[in-house]
């Protein structure tokens, strides 16, 4: 037991030591516990399934499949173009570099040590996109009465009612209660103490009649011209306030509904629970999970979008990652991507634009236009753990793994001569590529960002999607403001975990900055 304890302990060490290497901030949202005081990259555990994250998973039947004579994207009668396909790629591997990055990352502005949560939280919804809201929201309320009748017991909302507004909601994420009204009820999720500050009556009012954009211009045909003023502000703040390191990963975040609450939903509940009509796509930064970018998509059929135009799925994840690379363009970022955004046409135009990528290849969710078809063919004889085999053409470098079946990746952003290696407690060291290990790093992280980050939504649900975009975006800033708070001479001062954070930033939206969270 000794010995066993010895070995896992220097695997682990191992496993720190290589991780550090690759410069990525540990837990950025220091909590207590197994997550957060593990290795967020490498699994030392034995029971632990993160290898499931970059793995396609095959049946019985899809192995027979895939050791089938026939190659994906070979039709019949034309063998003669996946040959020339392959005779493009060569088995000769060279040396290759991305060169530094041309930006410093990190926070865009020093905060003092006396900063508090709202401070850092108004980086993002500063006061004058607040009175924005507090303007539409009676310009709105005036015009429905107009139409409908006066409502006698509505008065102008002001801007501290405004932020008291937006702190119940936020509550919502601290105490995970499916309604915000529960803070006035006599039930497990009151708050009497915040609910002193403004009656249930009022917030039901404010929440009747809240609006960021009250009216449709004549020229506006986006679906989400509601909200689409302050995606835009929220954009220019982060970019404002924060440059993310080299290497950045475009992905969709975990934004499902809470699974204990859907464990203890009956049926009924959940048919009544309507399905997300948009999709949203961020590019977020491996080194400290901030969210850098946010991409909103209306599914089809509930905006007139240019999207709508792109029938197929790889067109439209194409199109998405180069909207949230634009502002990348001669930087020399490494971009990790998902099978479904990864494809060599894409590769390559970022490539001309100085944007390197590492991506996870499937070929079920790719676009695998012109890759060998060899290589996307699993061979008759079963392979070792961490054998591999490698295809380059140009400075794109194609990679077959085997670790428990077989991963494909495609790379212009590591060197293929260069070797990595995967450490898990049960099995060891396990040989790859950099690329394969840096991917793993990196990914691993965000994955673990996003358990924790889904842990804070605002759990407020309502059906106008605008609406739910609006909450979603304001736990992105929340989360955007606490990585912000660790970063800073504050953090130093007052060490609040994120929920104590939340909890901070929800009394001082209410106005009660003498109250200390609880500890």
């Amino acid at each position: 037991m000794a010995e066993c304890g010895r070995k896992a302990l220097s695997l682990l060490e191992a496993a720190r030591s290589r991780y550090e290497s690759l410069q990525i901030s540990d837990d950025v949202f220091g909590e207590s516990g197994d997550d957060s005081s593990e290795n967020p990259f490498y699994s030392t555990s034995a029971d632990s399934n993160s290898e499931n994250y970059t793995s396609e998973s095959y049946s019985d039947e899809q192995r027979a499949g895939d050791f089938s004579s026939n190659q994906p994207g070979c039709p019949t009668g034309s063998m003669s173009n996946c040959q020339a396909e392959d005779e493009d790629w060569s088995d000769n591997l060279r040396e290759i570099t991305v060169r530094p990055y041309s930006e410093t990352s990190g926070p865009c502005q020093k905060m003092p040590a006396t900063a508090s949560a709202i401070d850092f939280f108004q980086l993002f919804v500063p006061d004058n996109v607040i009175q924005n809201m507090v303007t539409q929201t009676n310009m709105y309320a005036k015009k429905y009465q107009e139409r409908f009748g006066k409502d006698e017991g509505w008065i102008n909302v002001t801007l501290s009612e405004m932020k008291a507004f937006l702190g119940y909601v936020t509550s919502t994420s601290i105490h995970h209660c499916e309604s915000v009204l529960s803070i006035w009820s006599s039930g497990f999720y009151s708050n009497k103490t915040i609910a002193l500050i403004m009656t249930q009556s009022r917030f039901e009012k404010i929440l009747k009649y809240f609006h960021i954009v009250a009216f449709r211009s004549s020229q506006t045909t986006h679906g989400l011209y509601k909200i689409q003023p302050f995606l835009d502000s929220l954009q220019q703040s982060f970019e404002s306030t924060f440059r993310p390191s080299q290497t950045q990963v475009l992905h969709e975040p975990l934004i499902d509904e809470d699974p204990v609450f859907i464990t203890t939903c009956t049926e009924r509940e959940l048919r009544k629970r309507k399905k997300r009509k948009f999709s949203l796509w961020v590019r977020q930064c491996t080194a400290t999970g901030f969210i850098c970018q946010i991409y909103v998509h209306l599914k089809e059929g509930t905006n007139i979008d240019a999207v709508d135009a792109l029938k197929n799925k790889p067109q439209l994840h194409s199109f998405v990652a180069k909207q949230l690379c634009q502002s990348l363009s001669g930087k020399n970022a490494v971009i990790f991507t998902g099978p479904s955004i990864t494809s060599l046409n894409l590769f390559e135009e970022f490539e001309k634009q100085e944007i390197y990528c590492c991506g996870l290849l499937s070929t079920r969710k790719s676009d695998c236009t012109g890759l060998p078809p060899s290589m996307l063919t699993n061979p008759d004889v079963p392979q070792v753990r961490g054998q591999y085999k490698t295809k380059m053409k140009g400075s794109m470098s194609l990679i077959c793994w085997y670790n428990k079946g077989y991963f494909r990746f495609l790379t212009n952003a590591y060197s293929p001569k260069k070797q990595g290696v995967i450490i898990k407690r049960k099995s060891g060291e396990i040989p790859c590529p950099l690329a394969v290990e840096a991917f793993a790093a990196h990914l691993s992280y965000i994955c673990k960002y996003d358990d924790k980050y889904s842990k804070y939504f605002i759990f407020h649900k309502p059906n106008k999607t605008w609406q739910q975009v609006f909450w979603l975006t304001i736990s992105i800033a929340i989360n955007n403001a606490y990585i912000l708070y660790k970063m800073s001479d504050a953090y130093h001062v007052k060490r609040y975990s994120r929920a104590q954070f939340g909890e901070r930033l929800v009394r001082e939206l209410l106005g009660l900055e003498d109250c200390s969270p609880t500890q």
